[in-house]
């Protein structure tokens, strides 16, 4: 008989406190955001788009969780391997869901164990991936 303990999933307060950290971060940034949060089978867990918010940062947030979760990688840490002369440059076109490559989705580990994943749209690249960072560190 197994002793270990199961690794508790990412529940819906945890996603309602990412979405509120992250649109925290990009409010103080000026910066009008969507923040989308998957569970650990890709399933929608929290989304908010700012309504100053660029229209597709809502398909943009959702891509760069869901890319974040299938690799298990932050999505900035990506970019270099689908680049024309990259290793892996056909995946974003790949698959019958599309993946995307540019930084703010990031995985969500807890116990280091995949439990889903943050992904944030509507700032430059980098200012998504900071605001990404700075809920996922208020998650605890």
């Amino acid at each position: 008989m197994s002793t270990a303990t199961a690794t508790a999933p990412l529940t819906t307060a945890d996603a309602e406190a990412l979405v509120a950290a992250a649109r925290t971060a990009a409010e103080a940034a000026g910066v009008a955001v969507a923040v989308t949060v998957l569970d650990a089978g890709g399933h929608l867990l929290a989304f908010r788009r700012d309504d100053r918010a660029v229209l597709i940062s809502g398909e943009t947030s959702t891509r760069k969780a869901y890319t974040a979760l299938q690799l298990n990688a932050p999505t900035a840490d990506l970019v270099d391997l689908v680049k024309p002369d990259g290793p892996f440059h056909s995946l974003p076109t790949a698959l019958e869901r599309p993946l995307l490559f540019i930084a703010g989705g990031l995985p969500v580990h807890r116990d280091g164990r995949l439990i889903g994943a943050l992904g944030i749209g509507g700032g430059a690249p980098e200012q998504d991936h900071s605001f990404a960072t700075a809920a996922l560190a208020q998650l605890g």
